[in-house]
C-alpha cells in the first residue's frame, strides 16, 4: 500500500534528513508492542462538549466504529505473528476509541475498494495510510480528471513522503525518478508510487519508458523485487524504511535518493457524515494535546511525520 494516490506538490520531504535506516531501526525495536492506551476522554471541545458527545447516535448505541483498511502495509497497519492487527493506525485508533468511548474495529479490504466501501456504508471510516488529495475530496479520477464519485472528507493526522528502494548493493544507478526510464518498477496499484511512475514514464525520452508492474498490495511488490523480477520498488517512506530494516534481516533492500511528494495521511469519512467527522477530528486533537499521539508516533519511530493538529481536508 504505497502512499495513497496523487500528491501534487513535489518536494524533498523534511523527513529525509532523519535517515531511513535510523528511523526504521526504531520502528523495528518497537514494532510488535501492544496498542497504546489513552486517557484523554475528559477533554472538551471548544464548544464545551467532549468528542464523544459529537458522535452520531447510531454509533453511540452500537459502541463500534467500523474501519476499512488494507492490512498489509507495515508499519502503518499489518498482522503480527499471532494474527493481531498492529501498527501506527491501529494504535492511534485504539487511543481515539478511548476518547470516544467506542471500539474501532478494523476490517481488511483491498486499498482501491475502501472509498467505495464508505459510500456503501460497509465502513464508517477508512484508515489506511490514505493520502488526502483534492481529487479524493471531490471524487475526481486523478488520470482522467473526471468526476467518478461523491468524494470523501479527511481528518489529517500524519505526513509522509515517497521513497524508491532497490535490492541491496544493486541500485543500478537509480537515484531519482528519472533514472527509472528504461527500467522496471514494482508498486502497489492505485497508489502515489503508481501515479508517480506513470507520470515519470510519460517524460522518458527515446522510447525508454518505465515498465510498471502494479500489485494488489505492497508486500507482493516487495516479493517481486526481492526475486529479481524488477529493478526497483517504491512506497511511502515509513513503509520503505521498515522493509529495508526488516526484509531478510536488513540484507534485501536499500533506499535510494530522497523522498518526494510529502503530503498528509487522512482518515476518510463519507461526505455528509459531518457528525462523525467532527467527533473523530476532536478526538484526534485530544490525543495530540494529551501527548498520547506523540507516544504512539515515537513508538513506531516516525516522529518526523508527526503533526501538531488534526486538519480537515488539508491535502492539495
Amino acid at each position: 500500500m504505497t502512499a495513497r494516490t496523487n500528491r501534487r506538490t513535489t518536494a524533498k520531504s523534511r523527513i529525509a534528513a532523519v535517515g531511513a535506516i535510523a528511523v526504521a531501526g526504531t520502528m523495528l525495536l518497537t514494532a510488535c508492542g501492544d496498542q497504546t492506551k489513552s486517557g484523554s476522554d475528559t477533554t472538551k471541545t471548544t464548544a464545551g462538549n467532549s468528542p464523544a458527545d459529537l458522535l452520531p447516535a447510531e454509533i453511540k448505541s452500537k459502541g463500534v466504529i467500523k474501519v476499512g483498511s488494507d492490512i498489509a502495509y507495515p508499519p502503518v497497519e499489518f498482522k503480527d505473528k499471532s494474527g493481531k492487527t498492529v501498527g501506527i493506525d491501529p494504535d492511534l485508533a485504539a487511543a481515539l476509541g478511548k476518547v470516544l468511548g467506542v471500539e474501532f474495529q478494523f476490517e481488511n479490504g483491498t486499498f482501491d475498494t475502501l472509498v467505495t466501501g464508505l459510500r456503501s456504508k460497509r465502513y464508517d471510516l477508512a484508515m489506511s495510510a490514505m493520502t488526502d488529495t483534492k481529487d479524493r475530496q471531490e471524487g475526481i479520477d486523478p488520470e482522467t480528471k473526471k468526476k467518478v464519485g461523491e468524494g470523501v472528507d479527511f481528518i489529517d493526522y500524519f505526513t509522509a513522503g515517497v521513497s524508491i528502494y532497490t535490492k541491496k548493493g544493486d541500485d543500478q544507478g537509480i537515484k531519482t525518478w528519472s533514472d527509472l526510464c528504461g527500467k522496471k518498477i514494482a508498486v502497489q496499484r492505485n497508489t502515489v508510487s503508481h501515479d508517480l511512475a506513470k507520470a515519470e514514464s510519460k517524460k522518458c525520452a527515446g522510447g525508454k519508458k518505465i515498465a510498471i508492474e502494479p500489485y494488489d498490495n505492497d508486500l507482493e511488490a516487495q516479493t517481486r523485487l526481492r526475486s529479481g523480477g524488477a529493478d526497483a520498488g517504491s512506497s511511502d517512506f515509513p513503509v520503505a524504511a521498515y522493509a529495508v530494516k526488516t526484509s531478510g534481516g536488513g540484507k534485501d533492500f536499500q533506499i535510494v535518493g530522497d523522498q518526494v511528494e510529502a503530503a498528509p495521511y487522512g482518515i476518510a469519512v463519507a461526505k455528509g457524515n459531518d457528525q462523525l467527522t467532527k467527533a473523530v477530528k476532536a478526538a484526534m486533537d485530544a490525543i495530540i494535546k494529551s501527548g498520547e499521539y506523540k507516544k504512539i508516533i515515537a513508538k513506531w519511530g516516525v516522529e518526523a511525520g508527526a503533526v501538531t493538529e488534526a486538519k480537515l481536508n488539508g491535502g492539495s
